[in-house]
């Protein structure tokens, strides 16, 4: 390798032109952070947007004796299991962003859902039970047996109107007044404002968390789908469509 010489001694740099340097350097790695945050932040497409909650009248809602409540056909193909808190975030974007694609596939009997909802995070409602009532207001409406009236009460009390943790939280007149919206039948909206199945899920919740903990290994943490044993990849952005094919 040849090396070429020059006589020429560069200037010394002056502090000046050194800290304004410094300046457009520190400038450049805030913008291109800043920009990693907003691509790290970008929210995924909501699935099948538009389609909205269940329709079909032929899909049933059902409280199980374990207080699970079964969505779907009664010919569905395939159950999965849902384990969520009603005030869990990560428990409202999943329904934000998979719901309405759920909605179709349980629509058309590919799939059936089995909530299975628990309330371990009821110390950080305002109230400290909310999550116990939501999933109590959830058992309600379901027993009615309508399929589409349930599936629309509980995309809304998980989505637009899901209480931020710490913060104000919904009493049972409003939660009556969610189930009201989405077409709940007067014996349902009566169960919720006397709290008649707050007991009954106090206990079927607590049962439910110990069963997702023993599941995934001792640490209780929703969202979390299951297909039989398997637990499913709720990151996948196609697993709706991956267990429907």
């Amino acid at each position: 390798m040849s090396e070429s010489r020059s006589n020429y001694t560069p200037r010394p740099m002056s502090s000046t032109t050194t800290y304004a340097l410094g300046a457009v350097a520190l400038a450049l790695i805030v913008l291109i952070v800043i920009a990693a945050v907003r691509w790290g932040r970008d929210e995924p497409t909501v699935r099948n947007d538009g389609y909205g909650p269940v329709r079909d009248q032929a899909v049933h809602s059902m409280l199980e004796p374990s207080g699970s409540i079964l969505l779907g056909r009664p010919d569905a193909k395939k159950t999965i299991d849902l384990f969520e808190d009603p005030l869990c975030p990560g428990c409202g974007n999943l329904e934000r962003i998979y719901s309405q694609e759920i909605a179709q596939q349980i629509d058309v009997g590919a799939l059936a859902v089995r909530y299975r909802l628990v309330n371990f995070l009821d110390a950080r409602s305002q109230s400290k039970d909310y999550s116990t009532r939501a999933v109590a207001a959830n058992q309600c409406v379901a027993e009615a047996g309508s399929g589409p009236v349930y599936a629309k009460f509980h995309s809304e009390l998980f989505t637009t109107k899901r209480p931020s943790e710490g913060g104000r939280d919904l009493n049972n007149d409003e939660l009556a007044a969610v189930a009201r919206d989405a077409g709940a039948a007067e014996s349902a909206l009566q169960c919720i404002t006397t709290g008649a199945k707050v007991d009954f899920a106090r206990t079927t919740a607590m049962a439910q968390t110990t069963a997702l903990g023993e599941a995934l290994g001792g640490s209780a943490a929703t969202p979390a789908v299951f297909y039989g044993t398997t637990k499913i990849d709720a990151n996948d952005e196609n697993w709706v469509t991956s267990l429907t094919k």
